[in-house]
C-alpha cells in the first residue's frame, strides 16, 4: 500500500512538474542583431583547416566573386594549385638570395594574382582533395613544411660551390605529394583546357586589380611595397590617406564589387563568433576601470567582457597616427586575410562590414563575421580591390 502511494506521490509530481509553464528564453538585449544594407554575392564558405594560406583562400575567393559579377558563373578555385606554383617561386627567391628571405606558410594578395596571370588555375575538381593524399580530410601543412624547410636550407646554405638545378625536381616531388601534381590539361564541364587557357576563359583582366594601404612613412599617392614579411614579391600598394579607405570600402560594395582585405586580427575586440569591434581600452566607463585593469584581464575574461557588452562597447576612431605608431612599434601586424562582401548594422546603427571567412563554416553566423567599420580600417595592412570600384576622384589622383 505504502508503495502505491509513493508510486501515485511520484506520479503527481512529475504531471505538474509537466504542467508548470515553460520558463522563458533568457534574452540578451545587448547582443548584436544585424540588418543588411547591402550585400553582394559570393561562393560558399570554405576551410583552410590547419595551413596559413588565408591569403589564398580569401583571394581566391575574391576572384570568384568577381566572376560571378561579371559573368553570373559559379566556380570553385584551387587553392592547392596557388599553393604548389607559390611555394616552389617562394623556396627559388630563398636559395637564390641564399637563405636570406623567408619560406614560410603566410602570403600575400598578390601571390594568387602573380599565379593567375603566370601560371594560370584550375578548378577545385583538376586536383586531389586537401589532405586527402596523406589521409586527411581537410588541409594539415604540418608535416608539409616540416619537410620543406629544412630542405630547402639545406640548398640555399650548401657547400658545394655550384648549385646544382636537381634540387627543384626534389622540391617539386614534395608538393605533388602533399599537395598535388598541378594538370597540364584537364576536361572542364565538356571542354579541354590548360590551367592558362582556363584562366583567360574566367574573363578577367588582371590589370584590373591594384592593392591599397595607409601609412604615413611614405608620401600618399604614391605606390611602395608594404613591408611586411609575407609580402615577399615585394609588389606595390597605393598609399593613401586613413578617410579614402572607406570611401573605397564603401564605394566598392555599393557597385557590386567585393574586397580583399589583409589584417590583424590578434586583437582583443575580435572574437572567435563572428564579432570584431575596435574596443576602447582607454575608455574607463565600459570596462568599469581604467586600461590597466583592462590589460590585467585574460583572453577569456576579456572576451566575456565584450560579449557581455555587446552594442554597448564603445569603441575607439581609428587615426592615421595610431596606424602608425602601431604599425612602427609591430602591434599592427599581417595576420590574416578575408573577404569584404557586404554593410550591415545592428540595433543602435553603428554599421559593420559582413566578411567572408576561410575557417569553415563556424562561429554564431556560420563563417561569417560582423567586422566594424572602425576595426577594419584601423587594424588594416592593405586590401586588394578591383581599380574600378575607386571613386573617380581618387583615381584621377593615383592615374588609375
Amino acid at each position: 500500500m505504502r508503495k502505491i502511494f509513493l508510486l501515485s506521490a511520484i506520479a503527481l509530481i512529475a504531471t505538474a512538474a509537466v504542467a508548470q509553464p515553460e520558463a522563458e528564453e533568457k534574452t540578451d538585449d545587448n547582443k548584436p542583431v544585424f540588418t543588411t544594407v547591402k550585400e553582394i554575392p559570393i561562393t560558399s564558405v570554405k576551410n583552410q583547416a590547419r595551413s596559413g594560406t588565408c591569403w589564398n583562400y580569401s583571394t581566391l575567393s575574391f576572384f570568384e566573386s568577381e566572376i560571378l559579377k561579371k559573368s553570373g558563373k559559379t566556380y570553385d578555385l584551387c587553392e592547392m594549385f596557388v599553393c604548389n606554383k607559390d611555394y616552389m617561386d617562394r623556396a627559388v627567391t630563398k636559395v637564390r638570395m641564399h637563405g636570406d628571405a623567408q619560406f614560410e606558410q603566410g602570403g600575400s594578395a598578390y601571390d594568387v594574382l602573380y599565379v593567375l596571370q603566370n601560371y594560370g588555375i584550375c578548378p577545385e575538381e583538376a586536383m586531389p582533395l586537401p589532405g586527402t593524399l596523406y589521409g586527411d580530410t581537410l588541409n594539415n601543412f604540418n608535416q608539409l613544411f616540416e619537410v620543406m624547410v629544412p630542405y630547402v636550407e639545406a640548398v640555399a646554405h650548401t657547400s658545394s660551390k655550384t648549385l646544382n638545378p636537381a634540387w627543384k625536381k626534389g622540391l617539386q616531388g614534395i608538393l605533388d605529394a602533399y599537395l598535388g601534381q598541378c594538370p597540364e590539361e584537364f576536361t572542364y564541364e565538356g571542354k579541354k583546357y590548360t590551367p592558362k587557357s582556363f584562366a583567360e576563359s574566367l574573363g578577367l583582366d588582371w590589370e584590373d586589380y591594384v592593392s591599397v594601404t595607409s601609412f604615413t612613412h611614405h608620401p600618399f599617392y604614391t605606390e611602395f611595397p608594404v613591408e611586411v614579411q609575407d609580402n615577399w614579391r615585394q609588389p606595390g600598394s597605393w598609399n593613401l590617406p586613413i578617410e579614402d579607405i572607406q570611401r573605397i570600402i564603401d564605394n566598392a560594395i555599393e557597385n557590386g564589387y567585393t574586397v580583399a582585405w589583409g589584417g590583424d586580427v590578434s586583437e582583443d575586440g575580435f572574437t572567435r563568433q563572428g564579432l570584431a569591434l575596435l574596443y576602447d581600452t582607454e575608455n574607463a566607463d565600459q570596462t568599469g576601470s581604467d586600461m590597466a585593469r583592462w590589460l590585467k584581464l585574460s583572453a577569456a575574461e576579456k572576451m566575456s567582457k565584450i560579449r557581455e557588452l555587446g552594442v554597448n562597447l564603445v569603441e575607439s576612431t581609428p587615426t592615421q597616427e595610431k596606424r602608425q605608431e602601431e604599425f612602427d612599434n609591430w602591434t599592427l601586424t599581417d595576420d590574416h586575410g578575408m573577404l569584404i562582401y557586404g554593410i550591415a548594422k545592428d540595433q543602435t546603427g553603428r554599421e559593420y562590414y559582413m566578411v567572408k571567412n576561410s575557417w569553415g563554416v563556424t562561429g554564431e553566423y556560420d563563417g561569417i563575421w560582423y567586422m566594424s567599420k572602425n576595426f577594419i580600417v584601423a587594424k588594416l595592412m592593405d586590401f586588394m580591390v578591383n581599380r574600378n570600384a575607386i571613386p573617380k576622384d581618387i583615381r584621377k589622383k593615383l592615374g588609375i
